[in-house]
């Protein structure tokens, strides 16, 4: 057998979201800093992301983190997010896959009964605790970078719906906050595709009319993702819940319930005076699984803006080992999409 590219993955997922983490193959992009290193492969690395998640590899399904080591002190492991489209600065389900990994497969010595861990990403460094026993990780809570509120109550006017109220906020990429019975929606698995092809027109519109970037960096910008949110309850012990769900380019949901979106509604939240720091707030995702999460504490950015910093906790499981090769003569090298699985094309 003689391949062109030999690549390992270890298959993960956390809460029903994939995140494949690569642990072989790939030397690391250049730059300074895990955000350079991730413009690096956006702009003239890119075939990376295709070989691995378009199909025969992969799907509009997969997301991909390529392990690197920390730019940051004190970090034991950095990784850069790749999916469908994009390569977002953070994601918490990807957070809790690539802990996992690095402690299950022994890159990074197992504590127990608790690891405590720093990993680099493109937007800061951020800390881990991971529950351990009989050599199995029981649980991953992340601690997110500071999140905020861009702008509340908004009205954005999308064509074939009409005006969508919304929320925009950032938890590790720009969020537009959506009330799905505000369109007559509801958060079950028989809606996802009606719940993309409206949040994707959404998205459209909201980066349309409502430009937004990072006030610490401004190359984060722009709305990347869409959250359709139920009401906020109390369940029977008084903690806090709601279900969400994610529309994710080019035309999927997010399996889990979503750390960044989660960080970016309780940023939302707290704005609004729903929830407090330190308080508990199951977040469910249209699959019924959960992150527990909480705002940790409230700072500021640089420039006065008010954050929350929150965390959740959720639960990763291994699920194979895959050594994917490219031969010589296969057409396609990069893979394809077609619009029957993809919404649209990437």
């Amino acid at each position: 057998m003689k391949w062109a590219r030999s690549i390992s993955v270890v298959g993960c997922h956390a809460e029903g979201e994939v995140g494949r983490v690569i642990t072989g193959g790939v030397l690391p992009p250049p730059g300074n800093t895990l955000f350079e290193q991730k413009t690096y492969l956006e702009n003239h690395g890119d075939e990376l992301r295709r070989f691995l998640i378009h199909e025969p590899r992969g799907g509009v399904f997969v997301h991909c983190n390529l392990l690197l080591p920390p730019r940051s002190p004190g970090a034991q492991a950095g990784f850069i997010i790749m999916e469908p489209t994009d390569y977002p600065p953070m994601s918490g389900s990807n957070s809790i896959c690539v802990a996992t990994v690095l402690l299950e497969t022994g890159m990074v010595s197992m504590q127990e009964p608790v690891t405590h861990m720093k990993l680099d990403t493109p937007v800061g460094v951020i800390a881990v605790e991971a529950e351990c026993s009989d050599g199995k990780c029981r649980s991953v809570r992340t601690t997110n970078i500071p999140s905020f509120v861009a702008r509340l109550d908004v009205t954005c006017e999308v064509p074939g719906i009409g005006s969508v109220k919304l929320d925009i906020a950032y938890g590790g990429a720009f969020f537009a906050i959506v009330d799905a019975a505000s369109l007559g929606l509801e958060l079950t698995r028989e809606n996802a595709r009606k719940l993309v092809e409206i949040g994707e027109a959404i998205k459209a519109a909201a980066i349309a009319q409502h430009p937004v970037s990072h006030p610490e960096n401004p190359a984060i910008r722009d709305i990347t993702f869409v959250q359709f949110t139920e009401p906020v309850t109390r369940n029977k012990d008084g903690i806090c819940e709601g279900r969400n769900t994610v529309v994710i380019s080019p035309g999927k949901l997010d399996r889990s319930p979503c750390g960044t979106g989660t960080s970016a509604r309780l940023a939302a939240l707290s704005a609004r005076g729903e929830i407090r720091a330190g308080e508990s707030f199951v977040s469910r995702s249209i699959l019924d699984t959960r992150f527990l999460c909480r705002i940790e504490a409230v700072s500021e950015l640089e420039d006065g803006t008010v954050a929350v910093v929150p965390s959740l906790k959720g639960r990763a499981w291994i699920t194979g080992l895959h050594h994917y090769g490219l031969d010589p003569e296969d057409p396609f090298p990069e893979g394809y999409a077609l619009t029957d699985t993809w919404y649209r094309m990437p």
